[in-house]
């Protein structure tokens, strides 16, 4: 049975003060018989102190990474840094990564690949705009996406990885993907792994992500083909956030 994992992004938000703030409030509140994974991503420039300040109820993740191992890359970041750092994930292809800076089918692949290559678990993400919803277009735009991976690096890539639909109309919208409309595309994109190679597609934790919230988890987190969440706004509130966990618990 795949364990459940819930993500927090951080996104560009925190300082020092509210970083201790926000582990120390978690650490206090997750109990740690829970059956749920819990990450956190801070911006990268916290990561060292809430590495610090973690303890084994949460592990540490990074929001980006550079596809290059090293080199003249200027406000780059590798992935052998991140590990250095204690980073176990790394979110790839969010949306926003996509469609402010650029990010291609082609490079978010390679950055993939560097997250495997430096032995921590890409959490690839993948999602539609309301536009290609409405023109029936999700599944392909989705596959377009799972595709871009499988063919630079096989379905083997998939072991150990994590995959994060989140539509991008459901974003820091307040809308959401129904539960129902959630298990369809997430029951595609196990499906378009089980094709090629049916373990890896049986064990892929795939995380729901769009506007997540401590009302609508436990609805969501019950699709058999959803395994927890990549959280934004509502993993920088204490409370939200270990409710969405407890709702994730199986």
């Amino acid at each position: 049975m795949r364990r459940p994992l819930v993500a927090g992004n951080w996104k560009m938000n925190g300082s020092t003060e509210s970083v201790a703030a926000l582990i120390h409030g978690l650490r206090a509140g997750l109990s740690a018989d829970l059956a749920v994974d819990v990450l956190v991503c801070p911006p990268a420039v916290y990561l060292a102190q809430a590495g610090a300040l973690l303890d084994s109820s949460m592990a540490l993740g990074a929001q980006d990474v550079s596809e290059h191992a090293a080199g003249a890359y200027t406000g780059e970041t590798a992935a052998s840094m991140l590990a250095d750092l204690g980073c176990t994930c790394v979110i790839v292809g969010h949306s926003e990564r996509r469609a402010l800076f650029g990010d291609s089918d082609t490079r978010v692949a390679a950055k993939f690949s560097a997250v495997k290559a430096a032995g921590l678990t890409p959490i690839l993400c993948v999602g539609e705009t309301l536009d290609q919803r409405e023109s029936g277009q999700t599944l392909a735009v989705i596959a377009a996406q799972i595709d871009a991976v499988l063919l630079e690096q096989g379905v083997g890539a998939f072991t150990g990885a994590v995959v994060a639909y989140e539509p991008v109309w459901a974003i820091g919208t307040g809308r959401t993907a129904t539960p129902e409309q959630a298990q369809a595309v997430h029951a595609a994109i196990r499906a378009q792994i089980a094709a090629v190679d049916p373990t890896v597609a049986a064990e892929l934790k795939i995380l729901y992500g769009g506007s997540v919230g401590s009302a609508n988890a436990e609805a969501l987190f019950g699709q058999v083909d959803i395994d927890g969440g990549l959280v934004g706004g509502a993993s920088l509130k204490v409370d939200d956030f270990l409710a969405i966990c407890r709702a994730a618990a199986r």
